[in-house]
C-alpha cells in the first residue's frame, strides 16, 4: 500500500516537472530560437536539474519537439476547426468557422503566449524537426480548408485552383499577424482585440466567399 502511495506520488511529481519543462522550454525557445537557447537557461527557468531534460524528453531535440507537438494540440482543443458546427453544416458555415478558428490561434495571447511565435521562429529559422511538424500539424490544416474550397468550387475545380484559393485564404490570416506593426502604423484605427479579430474573421470570410463564387461561375460559364 505504501509502496503503491510512494510510487503515485513519484509519477505525479515526474509528470509536474516535464510540463514546467515543457513551459519553460516554450518561453526559452520562442525568445531565443532552437540553436541559441540552451538546456541550462530551460532548466534554470524550470526550476529543474539538468539532467531533468534527458530523463523526460531525451535530449535538448526532443524536448524541442515536445514543444512543437503541444503547440497545434493546445489550439486545437481551444480553436476547433469547425468551431461546433454540426456534421451537416454547409461548405460556407465550415468556411468561417476555419478562418474563426485559425485566427483564433494565430492571434491567441492566452498562456502559454509563445504557442503562435515559436511556430513563426520554426518557419523562419528552420530546423530538423519542421518537416514533421508540417507533417502533423500544417498539412492537416491545409487538407482541411482545401477539401472545404473544393466544395464552394465545384466540381469543375483544378488542383491548381483549389491549391490557390487554399493558399490565399490561409494568406489574408496569417498577414494580419506577421504585418502587424506595419498595419498599425499604416491604419491606426485598425485594433486586434477579440472583438475586431471576429469582425476581421467575418470579412475574410464574406472576401473568400465572394471570391470562391466567382471562380466556381466562371468555371461553369466557360464549360
Amino acid at each position: 500500500m505504501f509502496k503503491s502511495f510512494e510510487t503515485a506520488i513519484c509519477n505525479a511529481s515526474n509528470e509536474t516537472t516535464a510540463k514546467r519543462l515543457l513551459e519553460a522550454a516554450g518561453e526559452i525557445f520562442a525568445e531565443y530560437g532552437y540553436r541559441a537557447a540552451t538546456v541550462r537557461q530551460i532548466c534554470e527557468k524550470a526550476g529543474a536539474n539538468v539532467a531533468a531534460v534527458n530523463y523526460h524528453f531525451g535530449d535538448k531535440e526532443g524536448l524541442y519537439m515536445a514543444v512543437l507537438r503541444f503547440v497545434p494540440d493546445a489550439h486545437t482543443e481551444k480553436y476547433p476547426l469547425h468551431g461546433g458546427l454540426n456534421p451537416d453544416a454547409t461548405a460556407e458555415q465550415k468556411l468561417r468557422a476555419y478562418v474563426q478558428s485559425l485566427l483564433g490561434r494565430i492571434f491567441d495571447e492566452g498562456r502559454p503566449g509563445w504557442h503562435t511565435k515559436i511556430i513563426a521562429r520554426e518557419m523562419n529559422e528552420p530546423t530538423r524537426s519542421l518537416d514533421t511538424l508540417l507533417e502533423e500539424f500544417a498539412r492537416p490544416l491545409h487538407q482541411e480548408l482545401a477539401s472545404i474550397v473544393r466544395d464552394l468550387l465545384g466540381s469543375r475545380a483544378t488542383d491548381e485552383g483549389v491549391r490557390l484559393c487554399t493558399l490565399s485564404v490561409i494568406s489574408q490570416c496569417v498577414y494580419y499577424h506577421h504585418a502587424r506593426s506595419v498595419i498599425r502604423r499604416l491604419y491606426p484605427e485598425q485594433r486586434f482585440g477579440p472583438e475586431d479579430i471576429a469582425r476581421l474573421a467575418d470579412h475574410i470570410a464574406r472576401f473568400s466567399l465572394g471570391a470562391l463564387k466567382e471562380f466556381a461561375q466562371q468555371k461553369e460559364a466557360a464549360s
